[in-house]
């Protein structure tokens, strides 16, 4: 595509921005892209391209529908700007080993970058993958959703990914996904303000000893909120 009106690295910006918005038709973005930085599109261009920019491209009929969530226009602008979010920023791994850490939650975290809750489900490049007990949190594994792409829905291929875990935090999920998240035993947790990673786990870590209702249900142990009244019964 470039013909004077694309250059090739920048068209393969594009590319990578339209996979996270599904719903955008590729050949009216770079239409709007043109219209709105003027031609030839560049890498260079595209590098300016703000949160707001797109915003306001994507609000034409023709692209893409007005409810795309922030997070993953935000995620579309940083594969505009050539930041991928894959292997270049990924945290350490923390050593782990099946088993180790009885008693502990395997949680899920929809990731864009570096070691942040900042994903929607639907969308993130990857999930960040952490074995979450009373005195300690370990990120164990990233698992990129490149694989889930081809699905024929994707929303069940990247369940089947993080089919491990019992929680998955995110930024953002929509209806059908999170019901199918659900079907499939992993609780999902909306976070919309979004945060550190490991910021978010520390607060869940904080009440395993004395877990709310949905917690104890997921560790198959009972709710303190509830001990009372069962002592109670006893009584």
């Amino acid at each position: 595509m470039s013909n004077g009106i694309i250059t090739k690295t920048a068209a393969l910006r594009i590319a990578m921005a339209t996979r996270v918005l599904s719903e955008v038709n590729t050949a009216a973005l770079v239409a709007k892209l043109g219209e709105h930085l003027g031609l030839p599109v560049t890498e260079e261009k595209l590098g300016k391209v703000t949160v707001a920019d797109l915003k306001l491209i994507l609000s034409g009929e023709e692209t893409v529908e007005p409810d795309v969530d922030n997070a993953t226009i935000k995620l579309a602008v940083r594969h505009l700007w050539g930041q991928s979010g894959d292997a270049d920023d990924l945290p350490p791994m923390d050593p782990y080993t099946d088993g180790e850490m009885p008693g502990s939650l395997r949680v899920a975290v929809a990731s864009n970058t570096e070691e942040n809750l900042d994903g929607h489900f639907g969308s993130c490049p990857r999930f960040l993958i952490y074995q979450v007990g009373t005195d300690n949190i370990r990120l164990i594994d990233a698992r990129s959703t490149l694989i889930t792409d081809d699905a024929e829905d994707k929303n069940v291929a990247r369940t089947g990914l993080i089919s491990d875990c019992q929680i998955v935090y995110v930024q953002s999920i929509g209806g059908p996904a999170a019901a199918k998240a659900v079907r499939a035993n992993i609780h999902p947790v909306k976070v919309p303000e979004g945060g550190k990673a490991r910021a978010t786990l520390q607060r869940l870590q904080d009440v395993l000893g004395a877990p709310p209702p949905w917690l104890a249900k997921i560790l198959g142990v009972e709710a303190k909120s509830l001990s009372k009244f069962t002592e109670t019964e006893e009584e």
